[in-house]
């Protein structure tokens, strides 16, 4: 069926260009392995800067920038079913460039910019209730960090401060409502970096500091709580990963990375390899070039959506079948 895609469009010089950029893979992507699938559409206002969680088959996601306000909207896409419905609004002050994670069922968003300032507090979120409640916030002001929850535990690092970016972590203890700083992460200072968890282990990379795009890759093991460096980003130039501001996710058991920022929107995709540490291409998304977007995986299905490229700000939503052959009518 002939694909659709709903944007807003803020025109300016830079808009026009973005959306002259490739809104299809590239001839290139024929010997990549990876299909992508139109879904619904999201219902509310187009955004990037976006924060959420996934918890069961439900990704949820919200707060943002649609390009003149800062949002506290918040929403649910079911993914079994294919459609969204509003939730109740996020409590704090508008804002975007958050963090969110899930621990035992419940979900977690705090942090971020308000476009004045850094902010430090969190909120969790009962799906049962659709209610929120104000939890201790972090000890430091950030946006742009990174945020996982594992082991029953919720982990919050790196990002900016509003002065400088930062290396530190943070551990949250749903149990005392209390955060705790770690030690040992031996990675640079970066803001607008990517994880993901497999088996339990959290990986960490991409992110830029002082104009650079960082290679370093790393591997956190929360029973230990220790970081190990595993192979760079661009080990003998064979990859091509690093970037700021992407996307990173778990799918049967392999890490990926996808879109981003790299001297504008991208759309490329890597999977990486836990057993040979080593990434593999795959098809690029295929949707308009975009970063700052938001990815739902509940393990087996992953969607991406949302985002922006240049002062496009962007509503739809593809699912991603990395296995698949790439199709380009479905």
């Amino acid at each position: 069926m002939n694909k659709r895609k709903s944007y807003v469009y803020k025109i300016t010089g830079m808009a026009l260009l973005a959306m002259v950029i490739t809104s299809c893979s590239s001839d290139d992507d024929d010997d990549d392995l990876g299909n992508w699938v139109d879904k619904s559409v999201f219902d509310g206002s187009p955004r990037s800067s976006i924060s959420g969680f996934t918890i069961d088959n439900v990704g949820y996601m919200g707060v943002g920038y649609d390009g003149d306000d800062y949002l506290s909207s918040f929403w649910a896409y079911d993914i079994e079913g294919d459609y969204w419905s509003q939730k109740a609004d996020f409590p704090g002050v508008a804002r975007n460039a958050a963090v969110g994670f899930e621990i035992d069922g419940t979900g977690y968003i705090g942090s971020g910019y308000d476009g004045v300032d850094e902010l430090t507090d969190f909120y969790s979120y009962n799906t049962a209730s659709n209610t929120w409640t104000e939890i201790a916030s972090l000890t430091t002001a950030r946006r742009s960090a990174v945020g996982f929850g594992t082991n029953g535990f919720g982990y919050v690092g790196t990002g900016y401060d509003g002065e400088n970016d930062r290396k530190d972590f943070w551990r949250y203890n749903p149990g005392s409502d209390t955060w705790t700083e770690l030690v040992g992460f031996g990675g640079n200072k970066r803001r607008s970096a990517t994880t993901f968890t497999i088996d339990g282990l959290t990986y960490l990379g991409t992110g830029v500091s002082n104009g650079v795009y960082l290679d370093d890759f790393w591997v956190f093991d929360p029973t230990t709580e220790s970081w190990t460096k595993k192979l760079a980003l661009d080990e003998e130039d064979d990859y091509a990963v690093q970037r700021s501001n992407a996307v990173g996710f778990t799918l049967n058991g392999y890490g990926y990375i996808a879109c981003g920022e790299l001297s504008g929107a991208t759309n490329t995709v890597w999977e990486y390899d836990p057993t040979s540490d080593e990434w593999e291409q795959k098809t690029s998304f295929e949707g308009a070039t975009r970063q700052d977007a938001i990815a739902f995986s509940n393990g087996s299905r992953v969607f991406i959506g949302m985002g922006r490229t240049g002062t496009l700000y962007l509503d739809d939503l593809d699912e991603f079948f990395p296995q698949d052959e790439y199709e380009e009518e479905d």
